[in-house]
């Protein structure tokens, strides 16, 4: 009986905490909501809508507001995390299953509280940690464009989550620790232009959900150092954005470089590949110029962290330096693309000579491409990209693990060797 009984104060010691927070939080959205809301008269011209339409490119939300094959828009892509899948939602105006019945001050709700227009606590895979900086006319020119969308009625499918994750007091607990709705405040002591990159970078482009690192719980650790980070199940290394300096000490990334890259997908540096191929085909590609250089001159103010692996002992690549099978299988697969030299060529076939993806700590990218192959994407600066064929079915575990380590130490390179258990990992879990 006494043990019943201490069961049920230690089940009180933690409820009653966990009612607290919500209702702390509760209070807080509310007092929150109270200075940005009321009723707005919304504006509907062409340009308000030609803007809307813009911030939706930059924002990248058709990408994961519509499945494959499906209506654009209408939701239903499942957004894959470590605690189940996240299924997107219809913003199409349709007034059963989309955002029809929606008001504006609804939709500034749910992007700058992370809060439907029920009031439930919407999860953080819709990445309102970056939206919340989002100014009011902004959102408002978004919510009147997706209002111009046609309707497609398409129930929102429910999400597949593990319990707690599923619910909304452990939701409540993580906006306790991880989230506070916050305006972008402009630098006084900046420019103008990095103050626009700095709003773009970290509000509707949303680079920290996938350039900085994860904590157990998901919640992104230093967001806006961008030191780069494994985008969840993707199996993809997502390359610190302040590194700006190549493992061989030559500068990584200039500002004319950067706009490149997110213009047309390539730059002399390599190309876009994997999930940054989607950003810049269907966002990035479609910025002006003005707001691609702004986004460069911040980025190329941030204080610079390490990304590469030169640090590695030599006497790791001891064994595959010199490697017979390694140089055999690249003189076999890849010279004739990259050339024997390793420096590629030119708005083609990127350089793996003091290329900073190939001396990057992780080689989990270049496992993914060996085995997957793929396409810069398609730009008007690269209306023709050239492609990468995968080897999955060439190659062995053995072979690619051993033509990496060569490419990853020749010419200057200075990476630690790719093991065949690297390659299988990845292997099982390609899609």
């Amino acid at each position: 009986m006494r043990r019943l009984r201490w069961l049920r104060w230690a089940d009180l010691a933690i409820i009653v905490p966990l009612f607290a927070v919500l209702a702390m939080l509760t209070l807080r959205d509310a007092d929150d909501g109270a200075q940005v809301s009321g009723g707005r008269s919304l504006a509907t011209g062409a340009e308000v809508l030609s803007r809307g339409e813009y911030l939706a490119q930059a924002g990248n939300c058709m990408h994961c507001h519509t499945q494959r094959g499906g209506a654009a828009y209408a939701g239903g892509r499942a957004i894959v995390t470590s605690f189940g899948s996240v299924y997107t939602t219809n913003l199409t105006p349709d007034a059963g299953t989309g955002i029809g019945g929606w008001s504006a001050d609804d939709f500034w709700q749910a992007l700058h509280f992370g809060r439907s227009k029920d009031g439930h606590w919407l999860l953080p895979a819709f990445p309102y940690g970056n939206f919340t900086r989002v100014n009011r006319a902004d959102s408002d020119a978004l919510y009147a464009w997706l209002r111009t969308l046609p309707a497609v009625s398409q129930a929102n499918r429910p999400h597949a989550l593990a319990w707690p994750f599923s619910s909304q007091w452990a939701l409540g607990l993580w906006r306790a620790l991880f989230f506070r709705a916050q305006m972008f405040e402009p630098d006084s002591r900046q420019s103008e232009q990095w103050n626009r990159g700095a709003y773009l970078v970290q509000g509707l482009g949303h680079c920290s959900a996938c350039h900085s690192a994860r904590n157990a719980l998901g919640a992104s650790s230093d967001a806006e150092a961008l030191a780069g980070g494994t985008i969840a199940v993707q199996d993809w290394h997502a390359p610190a954005l302040a590194s700006r300096t190549q493992a061989s000490g030559e500068p990584r990334w200039t500002q004319q470089a950067l706009v490149q890259m997110l213009q047309t997908g390539t730059s002399a540096h390599g190309n876009a590949m994997g999930p940054m191929a989607d950003v810049v085909l269907r966002s990035t590609q479609y910025l002006t110029m003005a707001d691609l250089a702004a986004m460069a001159v911040y980025l190329d103010a941030l204080p610079p962290v390490s990304d590469s692996a030169r640090s590695a002992s030599k006497s790791s690549n001891a064994d595959h330096e010199g490697s017979q099978l390694g140089a055999r299988l690249y003189k076999d697969h890849c010279a004739q693309c990259h050339g024997e030299n390793g420096k590629g060529v030119l708005h083609a076939y990127p350089a793996l000579a003091g290329s900073a993806g190939v001396n990057m700590a992780s080689p989990m990218n270049l496992v993914q491409i060996v085995l997957n192959g793929g396409f810069a994407p398609t730009t008007a600066g690269n209306p023709r990209p050239f492609g990468m064929p995968p080897f999955a079915l060439n190659l062995s575990d053995h072979e690619i693990a051993a033509v990496l380590s060569y490419i990853r130490s020749a010419w200057g390179n200075g990476a630690g060797a790719v093991t065949p258990q690297d390659v299988d990992r990845l292997r099982g879990h390609s899609h």
